[in-house]
């Protein structure tokens, strides 16, 4: 290895970007089970999240404000294992295709590109929605619509690309 010149250096060209890989699990063995809020001690713990019970908050939970009107749309009970290999995080400028639009576009974009595959191992999570982002706030109440148990390997293709827009 050499150090490059000034000049040399220059004339040197090349992407920006990262590569990722990862293998997640969440509350493998078990999570946070608060059934009157917060204790002296902190919250219970749950070891054993295969039983049936109403009260068991065994897994991660991602709550996001739908609108001024205070409702919530939320995953929940988030856990098992994911892991990917190939993520890709890079920018990328579009000035040209997308039927005519990119040459007038003419900016940068936040580009995602999606691994090869994502490989789930006992993944489950609760689609909800709630009228608060936690679950010991006073009057809290939610209608779980879905629950989703996932094994195996989804194969994913292509590119997911952020646009930005101007100011509010």
């Amino acid at each position: 290895m050499e150090p490059l010149s000034s000049e040399d250096l220059s004339a040197v060209s090349g992407q920006g970007g990262v590569y990722l890989s990862g293998d997640i699990t969440i509350n493998d063995n078990g999570g946070p089970l608060n059934i009157d809020g917060p204790t002296a001690n902190g919250y219970n713990w749950q070891a054993d999240c295969s039983g049936s019970s109403d009260d068991k908050r065994c897994g991660g939970r991602i709550a996001v404000n739908s609108g001024t009107a205070g409702g919530w749309l939320v995953l929940d009970n988030i856990r098992g294992r994911f892991s990917f290999e190939g993520l890709t995080l890079r920018t990328r400028k579009i000035d040209s295709d997308f039927n005519g639009d990119g040459a007038a576009f003419n900016s940068d974009v936040f580009e995602i590109g999606l691994p090869n595959n994502l490989n789930y191992e006992d993944a489950s999570f609760t689609i909800a929605n709630s009228n608060s982002a936690r679950p010991t706030d006073p009057g809290f109440m939610q209608t779980d619509i879905m629950t989703v148990n996932i094994n195996g390997t989804a194969n994913l293709q292509g590119n997911l690309l952020i646009f930005p827009t101007g100011a509010p």
